[in-house]
């Protein structure tokens, strides 16, 4: 028969205080189910198991931990009832809640996998998004309470006041919110009726974004800037993302001499992991020849960016490559673009704008999927249609006269 106790753990927190636990032994072997609750050391009566009234909430406390007590004790003994022979550890396991129910709880839960997942420039962006809705909630709401009024109160406030955020910020945050609802759903914490998201509900519709490419005189000046290290290595950087259709800044940095093998250039697109190889142009062949020399012998790394970085921890490589991504932009906007006599903005992500604005719509656009690696070709469609500008020019000049 297993023993059930209410404890108050050893170790102790910052703040002085130490977990509430629910202690399950048997056959001398202890599991712990963690309370929501912590109290220091000098507020527990050991040999009562109850909260001593010298803590400003001792009644509600004790209560609490008495209705918890039962529960527990009463799904041991079903468990035991059921099967003759179970560990303190399956016991405890059976008992714990399988994840948290509410708002808040499920927001924290949604950001933390984020993290496992090592998606930090999701992290980083979100992070803040969810501390908005809690400080918009307020307290902690189960999520029958979260209502259209209540979201589009949300919204407006995002919209308003201090933050005074642009409608593509304020829909990144209801994103936010709707990845925690169906995250719930799948964990079984949240009923689908409450979902608000959806037909004759809310809709995420994301403004027009615009995106400006450079043009072919603006990329030639960029290749003929007279420039010297730092403003000549960001320089690289942006040409080769250009001539390999917009490759992201973290595959550029990603790069390794391994990867270009007989005149191709064979690698993995870190965003969707998508596979292929482009024959390898003559400037980037000269582009390449300026770093043979710093070739080093424990990595295959081109570039000396990620280098002495653990790749595998991919939280902390998307960690480095943002930080490392600012510096470079920094010296693209101060240096690169004053040698260049450019006044357009420029920046790492501005190479893959160029891409699509040069190749306007002269170049098919199933072989423009298959450049920009998207998986699917309405999202090129999408992409593309921001720098499509013959019809609408043409159906123009019909009209007016060129």
């Amino acid at each position: 028969m297993a023993n059930v106790k209410v404890i108050l753990r050893k170790e102790t927190k910052k703040d002085g205080t130490s977990p509430l636990a629910i202690r399950i032994t048997k056959d001398r072997k202890s599991s712990y189910i963690y309370l929501e609750y912590s109290i220091k050391q000098t507020d527990w009566d050991k040999a009562a198991q109850r909260v001593k009234k010298s803590h400003p909430n001792s009644t509600r406390l004790n209560n609490f931990l008495i209705k918890k007590l039962a529960e527990a004790n009463d799904n041991t003994l079903e468990n035991e009832t059921k099967k003759s022979s179970v560990s303190a550890k399956a016991l405890a396991e059976s008992i714990k809640p399988k994840t948290k129910s509410t708002i808040f709880d499920q927001a924290d839960l949604y950001l933390e996998r984020l993290k496992q997942d090592g998606k930090f420039n999701r992290y980083s962006a979100d992070k803040p998004r969810v501390k908005h809705l809690k400080e918009f909630l307020k307290n902690d709401t189960a999520f029958s309470d979260i209502t259209l009024p209540m979201l589009e109160r949300f919204k407006a406030s995002l919209k308003s006041g201090d933050k005074k955020l642009s409608e593509r910020s304020a829909v990144n945050h209801l994103v936010v919110v709707r990845s925690i609802f169906s995250q719930a759903i799948k964990e079984g914490v949240c009923d689908a009726k409450y979902y608000p998201f959806g037909k004759d509900k809310i809709k995420i519709k994301f403004p027009d974004s615009k995106k400006v490419g450079l043009s072919k005189d603006d990329v030639a000046k960029i290749e003929t800037a007279a420039l010297s290290d730092e403003a000549n290595h960001a320089r690289n950087l942006w040409l080769l993302s250009f001539y390999f259709a917009g490759m992201r800044v973290s595959d550029v940095l990603r790069l390794k001499w391994s990867d270009f093998q007989d005149g191709r250039m064979y690698y993995t697109m870190g965003k969707n992991e998508k596979g292929g190889s482009l024959k390898v142009p003559e400037k980037v062949m000269q582009i390449l020849k300026q770093y043979e020399a710093s070739k080093a012998e424990d990595t295959d790394l081109i570039f000396r960016e990620l280098r002495g970085v653990d790749l595998d921890n991919r939280f902390e490589m998307e960690r480095i490559i943002a930080s490392r991504n600012g510096m470079i932009d920094k010296y693209l906007r101060k240096d690169v673009a004053k040698a260049a006599k450019i006044t357009s903005p420029l920046t790492m992500h501005i190479a893959r704008h160029t891409f699509g604005n040069i190749s306007g719509d002269t170049i098919p656009i199933q072989m423009l999927q298959k450049l920009y690696r998207h998986s699917s070709i309405t999202t090129t469609i999408g992409y593309q249609a921001n720098f499509i500008h013959k019809d609408a020019d043409e159906a123009l000049e019909a009209v007016i006269g060129a």
